[in-house]
């Protein structure tokens, strides 16, 4: 039987969504469907731990949070008051975020801890229609200013013995990220730089990673991605898989009614 547990990219939606249903209806039905599907995915025993890397934590340096019971950042605003008071109640693994320190430094990258950090909405919002219980630890890691596909790509390498240890490594970000075309002026760029991702993410191991070391040459990519923190989350997850196959978990076409996003599973899950 497979133990090892596979990598995911998940496009974590807008905001606090899971907390907004009478707002957004069933707007985010199929994206929570893929959630709900990932923890089935990954077997009837639940992961020791997830270690998320979100793109809405940027450091100078690699930082872990390695709180024993992390906060909540709410980092959004114009939503309703309610959406303020969330809380998602998973531990945090001091544990876990030592051994991941661990891995990256013996692995030539600069890293510490920060025990203030609490949980961001790239975090707790794609976590909360998994894990609903909050009872998965979870440990975030930033990312690191500069985007440097490679870089990120190696943070995913050096963390990929966690796999075998139970842990469950999750880039959240989204596969179309321009807030400022949202709308029905994002459906081309959205889709032709999606389907470039989909055309990429089936090439064999060393071609796809090295197309995705140059994803600013795909069709749309700055339109797609002015800024790539977004983007940045796919490289660790590849990373940590990169030898394995990778399968679109995740698909909408007209997400908010024109655009098309995504999310990939790298690895076999452990339940078929």
């Amino acid at each position: 039987m497979n133990t090892r547990l596979p990598s995911y990219f998940v496009s974590h939606g807008g905001g606090p969504w899971p907390f907004m249903k009478q707002q957004y209806g069933d707007t985010y039905a199929v994206l929570e469907a893929s959630l709900v599907d990932m923890r089935r995915q990954v077997g009837d025993v639940k992961p020791a731990a997830v270690l998320v890397i979100s793109g809405h934590w940027e450091e100078q340096e690699l930082m872990l949070s390695s709180a024993a019971q992390p906060p909540m950042i709410y980092d959004y605003g114009g939503f309703p008051a309610h959406t303020y008071q969330i809380k998602y109640p998973a531990p945090g693994s001091p544990q876990l975020a030592a051994r991941a320190a661990d891995l990256l430094a013996a692995a030539g990258h600069a890293v510490s801890l920060d025990a203030q950090r609490g949980f961001d909405h790239g975090t707790f919002s794609m976590l909360y229609p998994a894990y609903p219980e909050a009872d998965v630890p979870v440990v975030q890691l930033s990312l690191k200013h500069g985007f440097d596909p490679l870089t990120h790509v190696k943070i995913g390498r050096a963390l990929a013995p966690l796999r075998d240890e139970g842990v469950l490594i999750i880039g959240s970000g989204l596969s179309y990220h321009n807030l400022r075309q949202f709308g029905p002026e994002g459906r081309l760029a959205s889709h032709q730089f999606d389907d470039w991702l989909q055309m990429v993410l089936k090439l064999p191991p060393s071609e796809r990673t090295t197309a995705l070391l140059h994803w600013g040459q795909a069709p749309y990519a700055r339109n797609a991605h002015p800024r790539e923190e977004h983007l940045m989350p796919l490289m660790v997850a590849l990373g940590a898989a990169e030898a394995e196959d990778a399968a679109c978990v995740y698909h909408e076409d007209e997400f908010f009614g024109h655009l098309a996003v995504s999310s990939f599973r790298f690895g076999e899950p452990v339940a078929p």
